[in-house]
């Protein structure tokens, strides 16, 4: 069964298991949160990660300071990162290359970074909890849950896990493309970012199809 996104009507002070423990009740075991990074950057891949937490106790306690990646500094979500892989029953990455992101569209380009996410998984899940996404192309039963991973902990720890990785690739990227700062900025549409395009135009990893870099190539 796929489900329709919920809306926003409880934020918890924390994500919690909540949406898990009902699925878990209902006898579903294999319970996938999925999230994305980079969705909104100008440059290099979107990145999806899928986390399944096994239904024991003491999971919460254990996770207390996973949080939506956004609200967390780069310390932590690498700290937290290692965590969540050591919890995980299973977890997997998967993504979209800006080419891809160019030819499809963002939104096609991050379920496809969503599916071979999913693809590295051993075991097909019983129920996705994905942020504010549905994967159409799937018959897996899912739940879209808008700010899912401010309301579901394997969102918030698949958030986590995506984050870090593509920070990690745009670091690598900084030392092929120094001018752009990819390190600092992971990408994102920042004022160095946008001098940097001023003044040197794009690279080979920019995402020409989005409006900024379309209208940079215009003017020139």
């Amino acid at each position: 069964m796929t489900r329709k996104p919920k809306p926003v009507l409880d934020i918890p002070l924390s994500p919690n298991l909540s949406y898990e423990r009902a699925l878990w009740e209902d006898n579903k075991q294999w319970i996938a949160g999925l999230d994305e990074a980079g969705r909104g950057a100008w440059a290099g891949p979107v990145v999806a990660a899928v986390v399944i937490f096994p239904p024991i106790a003491n999971l919460e306690q254990n996770l207390f300071g996973v949080r939506d990646s956004k609200q967390m500094n780069v310390h932590l979500r690498e700290f937290w990162a290692g965590i969540i892989r050591e919890h995980a029953q299973a977890w997997g990455v998967g993504s979209a290359e800006h080419s891809e992101i160019d030819q499809l569209g963002i939104l096609p380009a991050t379920r496809l970074a969503m599916q071979r996410a999913l693809g590295h998984l051993f075991e097909s899940p019983d129920h996705l909890l994905i942020d504010a996404l549905l994967l159409p192309d799937l018959n897996s039963p899912q739940t879209a849950l808008i700010k899912g991973d401010q309301r579901s902990l394997s969102i918030a720890a698949a958030s986590i896990l995506a984050k870090t990785t593509r920070d990690a690739l745009m670091r690598q990227e900084d030392n092929y493309y120094p001018v752009y700062g990819f390190s600092r900025h992971k990408g994102y549409g920042t004022r160095f970012h946008q001098q940097a395009l001023a003044e040197n135009g794009p690279c080979a990893i920019h995402r020409m199809s989005f409006r900024p870099l379309r209208e940079l190539s215009a003017i020139s």
